[in-house]
């Protein structure tokens, strides 16, 4: 228990792209990509960080949001740069609208507006999927059970958001595109697990390395959907809400909340290793099965590589 207990854990993490990773540190995030012709090619930027300038903002609970907000644009703009090295079709024209906005605005502007907007629908799209569409299901199939008592209500709405988000999973990891992405997905935990381990980096010693990683983003999502359930149970347990659209509403007041309480919950378990953890992670690292694949050894020294960029120069200040 005790070796558990100091065992090194990094505040490191990462984010698969297209055929290349995104490694995170405490000083600087490091995007490497293996091109078309095989060769690594590495982008490096030191961290600028928000709660810098508005130490406000890196409060527990508010932290979380701003953490998650932040993690989605920069994840945007590393998928943006990993795809620049595999166009979809190089002779093609752009469209009209593409035009528009070439002529009309910067090349920089434009990155900035596509990279908002991809932001927006996707936190727009998961608030529909995982927040809305099980409220409105629910409200449907009530209507042919009236007599519901509230704690039912309550439990249809907490199933139908797992199910969605399990079934979301699986249509995901089918998708042949996505297969590599979760492949370069699970070297990136190999690797940090490697680095945790204290062995050197190698590909043999990463491959040996499992791949269900508690601090993933995976876990993470889970863990929200988790505890809204949880935050709407106790808030419509006292304030009975049957109304469709006020339901959707509370839950959308809630969700920096619920953001906010499930960061800090992933803090916790990143620094313990225990029965308890272990067991309340086992969801999200059993989902980690839709979301990381085995990866190849080009893969691991892609992960290798942008793992070895962000490394700290002093030891020991990425602990966790």
């Amino acid at each position: 228990m005790a070796e558990e207990k100091n065992k090194f854990r990094t505040s490191i993490g990462g984010q698969a792209l297209i055929e290349g990773i995104l490694m995170r540190g405490p000083e600087r995030q490091a995007i490497v990509v293996r091109d078309q012709e095989g060769r690594l090619v590495e982008k490096v930027e030191e961290l600028k960080l928000i709660r810098d300038k508005h130490p406000i903002l890196g409060w527990p609970l508010i932290r979380g949001t701003v953490n998650f907000l932040d993690s989605m644009v920069k994840g945007v703009q590393a998928l943006m740069y990993s795809a620049d090295f595999y166009p979809d079709d190089e002779n093609a024209k752009p469209s009209k609208f593409d035009q528009w906005l070439e002529k009309h605005f910067s090349s920089k502007k434009v990155e900035s507006f596509i990279i908002g907007l991809s932001v927006v629908l996707g936190v727009g799209l998961s608030v529909f999927l995982f927040l809305v569409l099980p409220t409105f299901l629910t409200g449907g199939l009530l209507h042919f059970f009236p007599g519901l008592p509230m704690w039912g209500r309550n439990l249809v709405e907490g199933v139908l958001k797992i199910a969605i988000f399990l079934i979301y999973l699986i249509v995901c990891s089918r998708q042949k595109d996505i297969y590599r992405v979760f492949q370069y997905h699970g070297a990136e935990h190999k690797t940090i697990f490697c680095y945790e381990a204290g062995l050197p980096l190698t590909v043999e010693n990463v491959r040996a390395q499992p791949r269900h990683h508690p601090r993933c983003g995976t876990s993470f999502l889970f863990v929200v959907i988790f505890v809204s359930i949880l935050f709407s149970s106790v808030v419509f347990g006292i304030w009975p809400i049957t109304n469709v659209w006020l339901r959707t509403a509370v839950h959308l007041v809630l969700l920096p909340l619920v953001v906010g309480v499930t960061y800090e919950f992933n803090r916790w378990v990143g620094r313990n290793d225990n029965a308890l953890t272990r067991a309340l992670t086992a969801p999200g690292m059993w989902m980690q099965n839709f979301t990381t694949n085995e990866p190849d050894d080009s893969m691991i020294e892609v992960a290798i590589r942008s793992l070895e960029l962000v490394l700290p120069g002093e030891k020991g200040k990425d602990a966790w």
